[in-house]
């Protein structure tokens, strides 16, 4: 078992399927070593919500088909993804229901032979940048016990930094790929709106601010993610276009050389470390011939997050109404965080007039991003402010909104913009602090460009390769 558990940490998914498919390792040794794996290093980390081995373990069993992920060990974030007999559980004590059946893309995975064995911890509700609950405690970093993982999807990224699984889904309605893949030294996706499934409950989480996507230690497994799972699904309206031949094929294709726009630092207080890493990455992508300047889209940053919070709470307050209406017994609402208690409320006082006004916002500050896009190919910032801060800073039982929000400002200034926008973003994991925490860089689209940023993110791998930073646990 031993030389499989080796396979996880240092084999790709795309890697695991073609082994299964050649006959080399079998789909039920690959999940025994995961699931040994979260035996051994869950309780000092506690990255996993719901467990569902038993399922896995009857599927190994069955004819898995030979799509390019298929055999391999898989987690799905226990929030926004449905696994039918399972508890869903979103991060919370008042919200947890039983799900009757599965999410759409629940379907799509079990369709393409991964085992999904596991839902990962989040926040309640997904409402803030670490993973720490009253429900299920504190979700601890791989490089450091005692700093965030990052949020609201750190379980899944704690998972694949570990070497449980190369590859987990996650989701992100404010930057909750790219945050926890920042702090776990991870690659991850953020794709444009409507590429992924996220119903049948609702089409458009978030107003189509939250989507899926995938964290992984390799680009190609991401490619292959989207390959797998993206399309649309019944009731989608917004369907980006999909590049000719799939996305890994797109990744053997030459890189243009891309217009990259740093984004102007001036107004952020960032930590060193950070503006370090940032300068190096900025050097790194012009010595690769890529030109590089700075450049902002011209976007009312101000107007534009104030309706972004109408917009979140209005859709908090109805997502707690809908999974009240699943339970048996009505939620008692003093089980919620008091943060969440503090969404809740001004959620029920967000008028019609006043959510449509936001969602005019959102659209507007779509279509300045698209203008800014004419004459920029890339829009280069660090993911986050700061390296992964510590635990507790930013949970949501913090009783004070303004605290709470002064520090979620400081550390996580930058990811929400592609959400508000439907754009898609990555963060490469590029950086390390002088205390060796990771640092992740982000790099934003116009919408739809999702495989460009996936060329552009496997030419940065493999001219600063980070497979083989791992923390050492």
């Amino acid at each position: 078992m031993s030389d499989i558990a080796d396979l996880l940490h240092t084999v790709d998914a795309v890697g695991l399927a073609t082994l299964v498919k050649a006959g080399e390792v079998k789909p039920a040794e690959l999940l025994e070593a995961a699931i040994a794996r979260v035996d051994d290093t869950n309780p000092a980390l506690n990255y996993i919500a719901q467990d569902c081995r038993a399922r896995a373990r009857e599927q190994a069993l069955r004819p898995l088909g030979g799509g390019p992920l298929a055999g391999v060990p898989f987690l799905v974030k226990d929030l926004g993804v449905d696994i039918a007999g399972v508890t869903s559980g979103a991060g919370s004590r008042a919200l947890a229901h039983l799900a009757v059946a599965n999410s759409t893309f629940m379907d799509r995975v079990d369709a393409a032979g991964l085992l999904t064995f596991a839902k990962t911890t989040t926040p309640e509700l997904g409402l803030t940048v670490t993973t720490e609950s009253s429900a299920h405690g504190q979700t601890r970093n791989p490089w450091n016990r005692e700093r965030t993982t990052g949020g609201s999807s750190g379980g899944a990224a704690a998972a694949v930094a570990l070497g449980v699984v190369p590859l987990a889904q996650a989701s992100d309605g404010g930057g909750s790929v790219r945050v926890p893949a920042s702090c776990c030294g991870l690659f991850g996706l953020k794709p444009s709106r409507g590429l992924l499934p996220v119903g049948p409950w609702h089409i458009d989480a978030w107003n189509g601010l939250s989507v899926i996507g995938p964290i992984s230690r390799s680009v190609r497994d991401a490619a292959a993610f989207l390959d797998v799972f993206a399309g649309p699904e019944a009731g989608s309206r917004v369907i980006p276009a999909r590049p000719e031949g799939g996305y890994s094929a797109a990744l053997g294709k030459p890189v243009p050389r891309l217009r990259i726009a740093l984004l102007p630092m001036a107004g952020f207080a960032l930590d060193r470390d950070v503006a370090d890493a940032f300068e190096d990455a900025a050097r790194l992508f012009a010595g690769l011939g890529h030109t590089v300047a700075e450049a902002r889209p011209q976007i009312d940053m101000r107007a534009l997050n104030a309706a972004n919070i109408s917009n979140i709470a209005a859709c908090t307050a109805s997502d707690i109404a809908a999974i009240n209406a699943l339970r048996p017994q009505p939620i008692d609402p003093d089980l919620l965080e008091p943060l969440v208690q503090n969404w809740l409320r001004m959620g029920q006082a967000v008028t019609g007039l006043e959510l449509q006004g936001a969602l005019n916002t959102l659209s507007r500050a779509a279509q300045a991003m698209d203008i800014f896009f004419e004459s920029h190919d890339i829009l280069l910032s660090p993911t986050l402010a700061q390296p992964p801060v510590a635990l507790g800073v930013l949970h949501l039982a913090n009783p004070d909104p303004e605290s709470f929000s002064a520090a979620f400002g400081r550390f996580c200034p930058f990811a929400s913009l592609a959400n508000m926008t439907g754009t898609p973003a990555i963060t490469l994991p590029l950086g390390t602090s002088r205390d060796g925490l990771p640092i992740g860089i982000m790099g934003q689209g116009r919408f739809g460009s999702d495989s460009l940023l996936l060329q552009l993110a496997a030419e940065i791998e493999q001219a600063a390769p980070w497979k083989d930073r791992r923390p050492l646990v």
